[in-house]
């Protein structure tokens, strides 16, 4: 296996998996859709009208989303909040931001560090919170784009209807854009939830999402 691959076998995999998701999606969508139309008489469509439409866009986006709102709170929460027992949880005399000598900032730098964190000042500052900032862009991001597409949806569901389309700011307080938001909302959040707790009493030999098979119940933030 070549020295790239392995090194970076864990982001390859799942990019290949989530592409392979997104045509099974597109692919199986397509023919609800068709279905659909042909139960009201209605006219098909084609594969690529399908993939460029707000129908798609707006299921695709929903999760988008939620998974980043998911991964958002998780990364600001880890560092406050605590979980006895739990590896997802830091050890507990670890709340907070921690000191610049465990966060290897300021004299603590090792020469491979990055630059940004040797740099000091607002540098050092964006790039320790870099993280955060990044995934809580996409989550917005992922999160007007849901509702920009979903409007659209919406509203040709409106006018098939004969009833009148709505503004982007109606359309934000509407059942159906809350509906599909918290849905998946709820989902994320439990499955964050349940991880965190099972790991106290479950094992994965091998893991590092897993304490070590051996490890007692109450060994916290340690890895398998």
């Amino acid at each position: 296996m070549p020295r790239w691959l392995k090194d970076n076998g864990l982001s390859i995999a799942f990019g290949l998996i989530f592409l392979a998701s997104l045509a099974g999606q597109a692919i199986s969508g397509h023919g609800s859709v068709n279905h659909e139309a042909a139960l009201h008489q209605g006219d098909p469509i084609s594969f690529w009208h399908y993939v460029t439409s707000a129908i798609f866009w707006t299921d695709v986006m929903e999760n988008w989303q939620s998974e980043y709102l998911q991964f958002t709170l998780y990364i600001f929460a880890t560092a406050w909040l605590l979980q006895k027992g739990s590896n997802e949880s830091k050890e507990l005399d670890r709340v907070g931001t921690e000191t610049d000598e465990q966060q290897l900032l300021g004299d603590h730098t090792k020469r491979n560090s990055p630059l940004w964190a040797k740099a000091g000042g607002l540098r050092t500052t964006i790039f320790s919170n870099s993280l955060l900032l990044v995934m809580g862009s996409i989550w917005m991001l992922s999160w007007l784009a849901q509702s920009i597409t979903g409007r659209i949806n919406y509203n040709e569901t409106q006018l098939d209807h004969l009833a009148a389309p709505v503004s982007w700011l109606t359309y934000i307080t509407t059942s159906d854009f809350w509906n599909r938001t918290l849905q998946n909302w709820q989902s994320e959040f439990l499955a964050v939830g349940s991880m965190a707790i099972l790991s106290v009493y479950l094992r994965q030999r091998g893991s590092p999402e897993s304490k070590p098979v051996g490890a007692p119940h109450s060994a916290t933030g340690t890895e398998g």
